[in-house]
């Protein structure tokens, strides 16, 4: 174990992380790089409410790639005629990333990818059998023959294809198998999707579910995909879950936008990978920040301010024992004793905001006043601290610098 792994100038992750009896329990299976397949412009947008405009998704997908993102999935070509021509233009452009369509296992569907002249194709197909059953009320039987059928003709036109499989962890293991390997003999996947499409796995069962999929593949087996959603708050744990039993490449969205809680976090699962595991991608982790305020200033949905990674709280403290840590780390250039990566590192302002409020402390009047230039004597200390946290109490919110300004002024002229 080298330190190197868990700590540099950068990040000061925990070194259990790496230690042999954590990392051997995966160490034949997990890959040293992931590629990411980035469906925001498609899972993401599926979000009620949500809608990205052809030039919207054109200024995200040249995002993505600046950003290093292996394969954008540019939507549906089938959805509507500003879809089809925003995918169509981003095919034109050149883009490092590849482009992909979405698609159902339709002829017609197929056409219109070609027509976009997309670098490969998503094709996707029910693979529960309740929900082949109730959901689209097909047979079994229907739902093999159509998969087998288009997955041919899009091979036959030169389009890669991933086959991407619809609620694969609710499936009937036997029947998902059926279709899966019926496409992989008679139709074509150069590469297969499992889908956690209803977000109703553990990671633990993830884990599951992929080495019995390897184990029924054999000596050679298909590439494989993971797509997950965040019903449960696991999202990213289910990705992480997957990379580790030898997926390497996974389906995220930035900000985690997605279907109904959204699908595993971009930004959350490239940094979890990289400083917790030591999985190496494409990515430009500086990157991060803009790429999230431009997708939270396109699709209209804020973010919590204690959004990991990318939120605009992570480097802001109010408590008054974190604001003394501060005060003597600053001096010392020792950020990273108070957080596991730097500001810098994913694109935030390279500074940390010490603010005032009802959780403050004298430490952080004291730093306040040094910062703002103010005078205060230290009798009067605990008396600004009390006005303070009254005032925060009452306006429910921390002080403008100017509040606390005035504050001081107010008490350092009262004799009282």
């Amino acid at each position: 174990m080298s330190e190197s792994e868990w700590r540099n100038k950068d990040y000061f992750v925990s070194f259990y992380n790496y230690a042999p009896e954590v990392t051997e329990k995966f160490s034949s299976t997990k890959p040293s790089k992931v590629k990411f397949h980035d469906i925001t412009l498609r899972d993401g947008e599926q979000q009620a409410n949500i809608i990205f405009r052809k030039d919207e998704k054109i200024k995200i997908a040249k995002k993505l790639s600046e950003a290093g993102i292996d394969r954008i999935e540019a939507g549906m070509p089938s959805v509507s005629k500003n879809d089809y021509e925003a995918i169509k233009y981003l095919s034109s452009l050149g883009l490092e990333s590849k482009i992909y369509a979405f698609s159902r296992c339709l002829k017609s569907d197929i056409d219109m990818a070609l027509q976009c002249d997309v670098d490969g194709v998503m094709m996707e197909v029910p693979s529960s059998d309740h929900l082949i059953k109730y959901g689209y009320g097909w047979t079994e039987e229907r739902a093999i023959a159509t998969s087998v059928e288009a997955t041919d003709y899009a091979h036959k036109h030169g389009l890669p294809v991933t086959f991407f499989t619809i609620d694969s962890t609710r499936a009937s293991f036997d029947v998902f198998w059926r279709l899966v390997n019926s496409v992989a003999t008679e139709g074509h996947m150069d590469a297969l999707t499992l889908v956690d499409t209803f977000g109703v796995a553990s990671p633990h069962g993830v884990a599951y579910f992929i080495r019995k999929v390897r184990e029924k593949m054999g000596k050679n087996p298909k590439p494989l995909e993971i797509h997950v959603h965040n019903d449960f708050g696991l999202g990213v744990a289910n990705t992480i879950a997957a990379v580790l039993e030898g997926v390497e490449t996974v389906h995220t969205t930035i900000n985690g936008i997605g279907e109904r809680s959204g699908n595993a976090s971009t930004e959350e699962v490239a940094m979890a990978l990289k400083l917790l595991y030591g999985v190496n991608s494409n990515l430009k982790f500086g990157e991060f920040r803009s790429l999230s305020k431009l997708i939270e200033e396109l699709s209209l949905v804020k973010m919590p301010p204690q959004k990991p990674v990318t939120g605009d709280g992570l480097f802001t403290t109010e408590s008054g024992i974190i604001a003394g840590w501060w005060s003597k780390l600053e001096e010392l250039n020792m950020p990273l004793e108070m957080f596991p990566f730097l500001p810098g590192f994913t694109g935030h302002e390279n500074k940390v905001n010490i603010v005032l409020g009802k959780k403050s402390g004298k430490d952080s009047i004291t730093y306040k006043v040094k910062k703002l230039n103010l005078e205060l004597s230290e009798d009067k200390l605990e008396k600004v601290l009390m006005h303070t946290k009254q005032a925060s109490e009452e306006l429910k919110r921390i002080l403008t610098d100017q509040e606390f300004a005035d504050i001081v002024k107010s008490v350092s002229n009262n004799s009282g």
